[in-house]
């Protein structure tokens, strides 16, 4: 039983002895090595600066009415459960001016020059903004009804009088 004590008391001292080396010694293996492939031709690795931040939009870039008149593609995105995406895309594309206009409705937001979102707001209200997804420039907005007709066709038939509206002003 003695023998058997002091062995076991042996193995727990050379365990502790050996993990007490491994972490003594593991920042000195590390820091080894860092030299050894400075020695070895590697190169150091390189400290770079941040980079600029992007240049700010020009004010013809945020401008609402000419982002409104050069946007062919929309991506329509819907909060509300009672009217979804889909609905709003149909509506849009059986407008006249949609054609007149030669839109584009997109699945890809990447793609989009026009992000078309609703919300629902309270009760009976609902809010639409068109975005512009490069610049954040809020483009159209406006806010609807569900009483006297459907959230979807009023949105399209505001918004894309409000895109007429701006091409006309500019001649386009």
């Amino acid at each position: 039983m003695k023998h058997a004590n002091t062995l076991a008391m042996l193995f727990v001292a050379a365990a502790l002895l050996t993990l007490g080396m491994c972490i003594k010694t593991t920042p000195a293996q590390t820091a080894v090595q860092d030299r050894s492939s400075a020695v070895l031709g590697k190169a150091e690795p390189k400290i770079t600066e941040p980079k600029p931040p992007p240049p700010l939009p020009s004010a013809t870039q945020t401008d609402p009415v000419t982002i409104l008149r050069s946007a062919k593609t929309i991506y329509v995105r819907s909060s509300s459960v009672l009217v979804g995406q889909a609905v709003i895309e149909t509506k849009l594309r059986k407008r006249p001016e949609f054609q007149q206009l030669g839109l584009i409705i997109t699945r890809d937001p990447l793609v989009a020059d026009l992000v078309l979102e609703l919300e629902h707001d309270v009760f009976t209200k609902y809010v639409y903004t068109a975005i512009d997804p490069h610049t954040s420039t809020v483009v159209a907005s406006g806010k609807l009804s569900s009483l006297g007709g459907t959230v979807a066709g009023k949105v399209a038939e505001t918004f894309l009088k409000q895109m007429l509206k701006a091409r006309l002003q500019s001649g386009g």
